[in-house]
């Protein structure tokens, strides 16, 4: 069976995506959605990470961007058993030090519910911002998920010497609960790509449409094969917009929707090209409707898959 995650409405609001009610939305709406979710089976909940927006990006990606350790151990303590992940953490932005503390802290109080989502990230001004070279971010990528697979181990101590960071003798507590912490690599690039297979336990796709993912997975599970990798690892897609049942509204032509069997059927077509999670959006037009959708899915396409 195929698994199904959300990235959650309102903690982030970029025009791509963000339903018109989200706009005047708040916690409370977080919650109720997180906790629908929970209920309804969903694999995980997600949340983004942008610093800061620049002037020239903001009327299409908002500068609504809830920081994802707050948001997440906040919907931690209102859900039981649904994962949480940072889909995707910017984490070149941050020192792996730092990272590790918020997010093993997290997966602490959580009981073992993190998934580290990491990505390069793609807005120069922000990384100006901070300190961090944009041009050179891939390689930071690339080390940062080193360290912070020494950081969130098992050692009270962690230990990484390599080119950017390097400490030693440092103790961190309290340690994740978890005796590894999945980290999932986002992106669609050559380069994110081959970062997913050789150091991640997961890949979560930036966009790519059904046609081309079977040759992204083929991709990855060569580069695994010739590395001699044989870990566990989960390949995401992130599906069309959906809406279960016949909408009375305009939900938009790139909307599937229908009785929640066709819709299952529809879904079923990425378990067979090797995907293990995908990751849904429902059209709404309040959050009363978003929750129904979600019961919907859970209840009646869900078992279908």
């Amino acid at each position: 069976m195929i698994e199904y995650g959300i990235q959650l409405p309102v903690q982030s609001q970029s025009t791509i995506y963000a339903e018109p009610w989200e706009a005047g939305a708040g916690p409370e709406d977080l919650a109720e959605v997180a906790g629908a979710a929970d209920r309804a089976g969903f694999a995980y909940i997600a949340a983004c990470d942008h610093v800061a927006v620049p002037r020239r990006l903001a009327p299409a990606m908002s500068t609504v961007w809830y920081d994802p350790v707050a948001t997440l151990a906040f919907l931690a303590g209102v859900t039981e058993r649904v994962r949480l992940l940072s889909h995707v953490a910017v984490v070149g932005l941050r020192h792996p030090l730092l990272t590790a503390k918020q997010y093993a802290t997290l997966d602490h109080l959580s009981g073992g519910r993190l998934i580290l989502g990491v990505g390069a990230g793609h807005v120069q001004e922000e990384f100006e911002a901070l300190g961090v070279d944009f041009a050179g971010r891939g390689a930071v990528l690339d080390e940062s998920i080193d360290a912070l697979r020494k950081a969130l181990g098992p050692d009270e101590f962690p230990e990484h010497h390599g080119k950017l960071y390097d400490f030693e003798g440092l103790g961190q507590r309290p340690r994740p609960a978890q005796s590894r912490v999945p980290v999932w690599v986002g992106g669609s690039s050559q380069a994110a790509v081959r970062r997913a297979a050789l150091k991640g336990d997961g890949w979560l796709p930036q966009g790519d449409p059904r046609d081309r993912l079977p040759a992204q997975i083929e991709r990855i599970g060569r580069l695994r094969a010739e590395a001699g990798i044989e870990e566990p690892f989960s390949v995401g897609a992130i599906a069309e917009p959906l809406y279960v049942g016949t909408p009375t509204w305009d939900v938009g032509r790139r909307t599937l929707s229908g009785p929640p069997d066709a819709l299952a059927e529809s879904l079923r077509a990425y378990r067979a090209m090797g995907v293990d999670q995908i990751q849904v959006r429902f059209r709404s037009r309040d959050r009363a409707e978003l929750i129904d959708q979600i019961s919907a899915f859970g209840a009646d396409t869900a078992p279908h898959l």
